[in-house]
């Protein structure tokens, strides 16, 4: 490291939870697709051939697919979900991308070449199962809706997504920031700042103007899920979520406090916890080389870090990689949440504090827009595998 730079602190990536325990990935076939690829793993008992296909799609992070890493996120668990659907005689088909990061109308292209594979191969006639993890709930949800506006039979009867921020997800504005504050190029940065990134997030910071909005990706995004209609009408859907439902937040996060402070490397670098009102600080940003400092403020937002929902363990995995540069950090809270669980099962939107912790058992299940939905009963990471989760999808398998 140079005397005049900051290290690169830019180095990680915001990633979902790994798995608990390695597990070995079996023999598979590999279908190589536009701007992607899938893994097939047969069902128990189908000598080979695509029977009941299940189509899984990966989720957001930086560059090319690791489906080892998600099969590993999988079957590593409490429960291993792709043995147990492969037990049922259910061929699991994982769908990955060549840049995660991309646009999720593009990656949607990815899912449809899978979609019409699938259906092309499969012996017999039983109806295709069709989701995904987090941004993959997103891009399997719209290639459904893009394939029935065009008239074409995706021969689907039940979509599914898992932990998808259906209205929007949340990584803190001051962390967005901070990968921007490292004064050079770097991976972290070039994630915040991604296509995906910009479209899934509720609130975005721009680099370019130091603002904090909505970023016009999303707004085109969702114009242009709209004009496929939204939501795929000829399947059964059904949503997950790794947050609560009884409107219960983390109770370890406390709106205004620190959440993480930096000395030593970006000396007295502070993110908070996000805070209700108005020219809220969310973070204070130091660096030596080259001098500078930044207040990052907020104004009417909710208390989204500590909302139910889905976790992220972002201030962790900055803090850990902190450490290994020879910093030293006062780490408060490892977790915050990613993916409100209003938003998991499109129930409420997020901007308001009575809609992020809206009690969504007392609501009518009706307000959702999706037929039928899980809140996980404790709060749990960002799509995680659990027993619970899981159990209640297979139930509602067709065929």
């Amino acid at each position: 490291m140079s005397e005049t730079t900051e290290p690169d602190v830019g180095s990680f990536t915001v990633s979902a939870h790994p798995a608990a325990e390695p597990v070995e990935v079996p023999e598979h076939a590999e279908w190589p697709l536009p701007n992607g690829f899938a893994w097939v793993f047969p069902g128990e008992g189908n000598n080979g051939s695509l029977v009941r296909p299940v189509i899984m799609a990966d989720g957001f992070n930086l560059g090319r697919s690791k489906l080892d890493t998600l099969y590993q996120g999988l079957e590593g668990g409490d429960f291993a979900l792709v043995s147990e659907l492969r037990r049922r005689g259910r061929d699991v088909i994982l769908l990955g991308f060549e840049e995660r990061s991309a646009s999720i109308l593009d990656n949607a292209e990815t899912a449809i070449a899978a979609i019409l594979r699938t259906r092309a191969e499969q012996a017999g006639d039983t109806p295709l199962v069709v989701g995904g993890f987090s941004m993959g709930g997103i891009v399997t949800r719209y290639a459904l809706a893009k394939l029935e506006m065009r008239r074409m039979d995706h021969r689907t009867a039940l979509y599914f997504s898992y932990d998808s921020p259906h209205r929007g997800a949340s990584i803190p504005v001051g962390v967005q920031a901070f990968s921007h504050f490292i004064p050079f190029a770097n991976d972290f940065a070039k994630q915040m700042d991604s296509p995906a990134a910009r479209q899934m997030l509720w609130r975005h910071y721009d680099k370019d103007s130091g603002t904090i909005g909505v970023a016009p990706e999303r707004t085109e995004f969702l114009a242009a899920l709209d004009r496929v209609g939204g939501w795929p009408r000829i399947p059964r859907t059904l949503a997950l979520a790794n947050g609560r439902a009884d409107g219960v937040g983390l109770p370890e996060v406390t709106p205004g406090d620190i959440a993480l402070k930096i000395d030593r490397i970006y000396p007295g670098t502070t993110f908070y916890a996000q805070a209700q009102g108005n020219d809220v600080t969310a973070a204070q940003l130091n660096r030596r080389f080259p001098k500078d400092e930044q207040t990052v403020t907020t104004n009417g937002f909710p208390e989204i870090d500590g909302a139910p929902g889905g976790t992220l363990h972002t201030y962790k995995i900055l803090a850990d990689t902190i450490k290994k540069l020879g910093g030293t950090t006062d780490l408060r809270y490892e977790n915050v949440c990613f993916v409100p669980s209003v938003s998991a099962v499109a129930i409420r939107d997020v901007e308001k504090q009575d809609d992020l912790y809206v009690n969504i058992d007392k609501l009518e299940a009706q307000e959702s827009e999706v037929d039928e939905f899980l809140c996980s009963s404790t709060t749990t990471g960002h799509t995680i595998i659990t027993e619970e989760l899981c159990t209640w999808l297979l139930d509602r398998l067709p065929g």
